[in-house]
């Protein structure tokens, strides 16, 4: 978003599957903002800690370094009020509070980007992540690649048991699926063998 003039913030909501370059867009962004001499603050959930501690790292393996935090409020306590560009990694880690957090800095006048699954495994939205795409002023969709069929994907396919909501991984864990190919009963048929299993 380039047109922007003055001092007004706003919200960009880059959003997908899994595997879609989700984190790698939100560190394009960020560098440009950097190269720009804008003073840029990143964040990532404490629950992200599959590459490294204080960077967000996307599977292609760029990496840019970040602050943690547990909660979205963390985040509204730890912006310097010199910041002119926020970036949050993984918001559907974070709760209903991260809308809160995004509109109260967009409104102090920071552009805001945010990253995140738009939907869990079984397909279902994840509330935080459509509710700041109704506030944004940018939404950018992306698609990853069918590990399946080679079409353009929109789910994230769990391969592990679990009936987690949140269950942090990586290509172990999960693959991209496109609307043919992905099963949301997949990962609760595991669950079920993998209790039976046991009872035997």
């Amino acid at each position: 978003m380039d047109i922007v003039k003055g001092n007004m913030g706003w919200i960009e909501v880059v959003c997908g599957p899994m595997f879609s370059g989700k984190s790698e867009e939100l560190i394009r962004r960020l560098r440009r903002a950097q190269i720009a001499r804008q003073r840029v603050q990143i964040f990532k959930s404490v629950l992200d800690d599959r590459y490294a501690q204080q960077e967000i790292v996307s599977h292609s393996e760029a990496r840019i370094e970040a602050q943690i935090v547990s909660q979205a409020p963390d985040i509204l306590k730890q912006v310097d009020p010199r910041t002119e560009v926020v970036g949050i990694d993984e918001a559907h880690f974070f709760g209903m509070d991260l809308v809160e957090a995004a509109d109260q800095l967009a409104n102090l006048g920071k552009r805001v980007i945010v990253a995140g699954l738009e939907t869990d495994y079984l397909g279902r939205s994840f509330e935080q992540v459509s509710q700041l795409m109704t506030v944004a002023e940018e939404v950018t969709k992306l698609l990853a690649i069918c590990v399946r069929c080679g079409n353009p994907a929109k789910h994230t396919q769990r391969l592990v048991a679990s009936e987690e909501r949140i269950l942090v991984g990586a290509q172990t864990e999960y693959e991209a699926r496109c609307r043919r190919c992905f099963d949301p009963h997949l990962a609760a048929e595991k669950v079920a063998v993998s209790k039976q299993t046991a009872k035997t």
